[in-house]
Order: C-alpha cells, then sequence, then structure tokens
C-alpha cells in the first residue's frame, strides 16, 4: 500500500495514506475537511464518503 491521490469532479481534494490495514484520508480542500484524519477501508470508500458529504450538503441547501 502507499500514498494516493483522491479527487472528486476531477480536482484533487486530498491524499490516503496506508494507515495499519487501512487508509487514512488527509484532506486539502476545505469543503472535504469534515472526513480528514477519518480511516477508509479503501480508497474507493473515501470517494463515495466525499460523493456522500458534498450530495447532503447540497441537499441542505436546497432545504
Amino acid at each position: 500500500m502507499q500514498k494516493q491521490v483522491i479527487e472528486f469532479a476531477g480536482e484533487p481534494v486530498g491524499i490516503v495514506i496506508p494507515d495499519n490495514d487501512r487508509f487514512k484520508f488527509i484532506a486539502v480542500k476545505f469543503h472535504v475537511h469534515d472526513l480528514d484524519e477519518q480511516r477508509f477501508d479503501t480508497p474507493d470508500d473515501v470517494k463515495l464518503a466525499i460523493r456522500n458529504l458534498v450530495h447532503n450538503r447540497k441537499i441542505a441547501a436546497v432545504a
């Protein structure tokens, strides 16, 4: 396992680094900072969490 850049909508938003047998997310963009330092099983799980975070904020903004 090695570090990997995580992109959302074509923009780098952070990296994941190996942390024991999981991946630790390091956010570099403010809009995903709520996920900073959380641990995930796979980089795809990080991407899903980012998608859900952004989606939920859009819904909250409309309501």
